[in-house]
């Protein structure tokens, strides 16, 4: 089931909304620069097994609206407690892809993790995110041609072999997001510090991380470990920064038994 919440003036995010009676309750925020399809192969599980599985298209990206402003992480943390207030959740695990990582260490400290039982990052940009040198780079793309920059995401997205075809779906997903909006990603991205934030985060935390992970170093996973004060790390041998797609099977599962 997919609607529109509003979360600013002018401004609906677009939430897909699977098993809404389920005994669990578990929000998907997705990397830059996706949409909550990225979390297919978990809605295709979770939801028969019991888990209500809710995913949240951030402002300027997949189908919610593409304002030309609100690009910082503390909007971004505040359009997802507004989604929290309006479906009136509780007791919910929050997981965070990449960037959505980012934004969900943000949710956790700017709003005490209200509503949340466990925090799952996965491969996430924190305590940074981008060097200078890939910023820029994406963002001279991203201004100039955006069908290579996405091109080029992908290339270093997978340590697994990927189709044609698997390739094709996330471009295409990556292009569904506005230029404007993929832009300033970028650069809140390469001006990303995290460190603030880690030490006040309370919930229990599971960390996911690819080990050949080339978009957000594996060694960054450890400091985020270091820095979280409850908190696992569990490394995916097989994985770059796709983890939730490159061993599926077991991230489904770490996923639902640390949650249970």
């Amino acid at each position: 089931m997919g609607y529109f919440v509003n979360v600013d003036q002018g401004v609906n995010l677009f939430v897909e909304d699977l098993n809404p009676k389920g005994s669990k309750t578990i929000v998907f925020i997705h990397g830059w620069p996706l949409s909550h399809k990225q979390f297919e192969y978990q809605f295709d599980i979770l939801p028969s097994m019991g888990f209500r599985c809710i995913g949240i298209d951030w402002r300027g990206f997949g189908n919610s609206d593409k304002p030309l402003d609100g690009y910082t992480l503390d909007r971004l943390a505040d359009d997802i407690r507004a989604v929290v207030g309006a479906l009136q959740l509780e007791n919910f695990a929050l997981v965070g892809h990449s960037t959505g990582g980012s934004i969900a260490i943000r949710y956790m400290t700017r709003y005490n993790g209200y509503g949340v039982s466990q925090l799952v990052l996965v491969d996430a940009a924190a305590p940074l995110g981008f060097s200078e040198e890939t910023a820029n780079r994406y963002l001279t793309q991203s201004v100039n041609d955006r069908p290579k920059m996405m091109q080029d995401v992908i290339d270093g997205f997978f340590f697994q072999y990927i189709t044609n075809q698997f390739s094709d779906w996330f471009f295409q997903m990556g292009m569904q997001a506005a230029g404007w909006s993929t832009a300033a990603i970028i650069q809140l991205l390469r001006d990303l510090n995290l460190y603030k934030d880690l030490s006040e985060i309370s919930a229990p935390t599971l960390i996911i991380h690819g080990i050949h992970d080339k978009v957000i170093p594996f060694s960054q996973a450890k400091e985020v470990n270091e820095l979280i004060p409850n908190s696992r790390l569990i490394s995916f041998k097989y994985s770059g920064h796709g983890a939730f797609w490159e061993e599926r099977d077991k991230f489904n599962r770490l996923l639902t038994q640390f949650i249970r």
